[in-house]
């Protein structure tokens, strides 16, 4: 069994990275478009701006809130990859440490991007 620490730092790596995959990546927005309606508009400066309608009402509406969330989907997220890695940690472990893997590049390219510009 891996420390602790080491544990914990792949797993807030992971649910960052499957989070916001779920949330923002375009790749899964086929799972968010029953629930989302994406709406562009113009703000004063001339950029677009995309705001998310909520569809539907009830078990929809509240998916959609949820899908909306990154914080409400975060604590999803951690929840499957934890008991996900508890009943089949040898399938669940390399998954974990792609989306670490990824996760970490994400936030390295974010900083690295920053820093150059």
């Amino acid at each position: 069994m891996m420390d602790s620490w080491l544990l914990l730092f792949l797993f807030s790596l992971a649910s960052f990275r499957l989070t916001r995959l779920i949330v923002f990546d375009k790749i899964t927005a086929f799972i968010r478009s029953p629930f989302h309606e994406e709406i562009d508009e113009l703000d004063e400066d001339g950029n677009t701006v995309t705001y998310i309608k909520i569809k539907g009402s009830g078990l929809r509406s509240w998916i959609g809130e949820l899908l909306s969330c990154y914080w409400c989907t975060g604590v999803w997220c951690s929840s499957f990859l934890y008991l996900f890695w508890l009943g089949v940690p040898s399938i669940a472990e390399p998954i974990i440490i792609l989306l670490s893997i990824a996760g970490l590049a994400g936030i390295l390219e974010t900083l690295v991007s920053k820093l150059i510009n």
